[in-house]
């Protein structure tokens, strides 16, 4: 195969077990603060004591630092968006809302200097993965930056009024999500391209199909959790994607590795041109604005799910968005 070596029917199902877990995962923890609590706060600190520092050291497929970094700014992320959801004076003010763009820049940073990283190490095998360094590295490391600087909207970020309480941002629309996962399916396939087929595909599909399908506008939550849940469970079973039946390695082809990192470059360089066009003809400022407020992407998340601003203000979606407290 192209970006895999032959895939077993067995290997196939497990992809399917793999992304099902994940997804209902993300629906139990997202159902109330018990769940949360227990999958986030008090399972992390059992694991932390008595599994990863026997599962996860040095010579481990996990047991690079990237890896640890990864497990704790996922649980960092789904017990902040958690204060926002649950705390409901901490959504009204600024300094909190700019809490998710920027653990999501943290994260999508953390990777992209992974990528420069490996860019210059020499091929061979690094904690348990082959590397194939080369200048699709550097391509998806700039793709990662373009994906940073596109992140938008962040001021119309709130929380729905109904029994799940998700944190729904609807600037972040379908366009820029295809555009992260193409980026974030490079980085893994780049950087721990034996691990991709889960970590890369399963993984970026088990946040993808809520968000398009049983949750609108709750993308980055979605993708909170499922990470979490995938970090967690990897850095307590590194032999699954390494040494099991399970595990799907890498064609290892520089063809691929290129062809992945030019689709991941040209899909962010299209989301920077048309935000750049939309925040000139509409006079939009990036940190201030939401910038795709009258897209019907927009207004079907805004529409369908209470506890946006129009709803409590009695107003209609637009710009420039109200002053938040703070």
């Amino acid at each position: 195969m192209f970006l895999f070596e032959s895939i077993t029917p067995l290997q196939a199902l497990m992809f399917v077990v793999v992304l099902a877990a994940l997804i209902g995962l993300n629906e139990i923890s997202r159902r109330g603060k018990v769940a949360g609590l227990a999958l986030f706060v008090a399972l992390p600190l059992v694991l932390t004591v008595l599994v990863w520092p026997h599962t996860a050291g040095e010579g481990s497929s996990t047991g690079s630092w990237f890896h640890w970094v990864k497990v704790y700014s996922a649980l960092a992320g789904c017990i902040g968006f958690m204060l926002i959801r649950y705390v409901p004076r901490l959504a009204a003010h600024r300094w909190m809302l700019l809490f998710p763009p920027a653990i999501l820049a943290l994260n999508i940073a953390e990777a992209v200097v992974r990528d420069f990283q490996v860019a210059g190490m020499d091929a061979g095998v690094v904690d348990g993965v082959t590397m194939v360094p080369g200048p699709w590295n550097v391509m998806n490391g700039v793709a990662g930056i373009l994906n940073i600087v596109t992140i938008c909207g962040w001021v119309g970020i709130y929380v729905s009024r109904d029994r799940t309480k998700d944190m729904i941002w609807p600037d972040m629309l379908w366009f820029w999500i295809v555009a992260y996962d193409l980026w974030n399916f490079a980085y893994v396939y780049n950087c721990v391209g034996d691990h991709a087929f889960y970590a890369g595909a399963a993984l970026l599909l088990s946040c993808t199909i809520p968000a398009f399908w049983l949750r609108r506008g709750a993308w980055l939550q979605h993708r909170a959790h499922t990470l979490a849940f995938w970090m967690m469970f990897t850095m307590a079973f590194p032999a699954f994607v390494s040494d099991s039946p399970f595990a799907v390695q890498s064609s290892h082809s520089p063809a691929a590795l290129m062809t992945a990192s030019a689709l991941s470059l040209a899909a962010n360089v299209a989301v920077v041109v048309y935000q750049v066009h939309r925040l000139r003809t509409r006079r939009l400022h990036p940190l201030r604005d939401e910038l795709w407020t009258d897209l019907p992407a927009y207004r079907r998340v805004v529409e369908r799910i209470p506890g946006h601003r129009a709803d409590v203000e009695g107003t209609t979606p637009g710009r420039p968005a109200p002053a938040l407290q703070g």
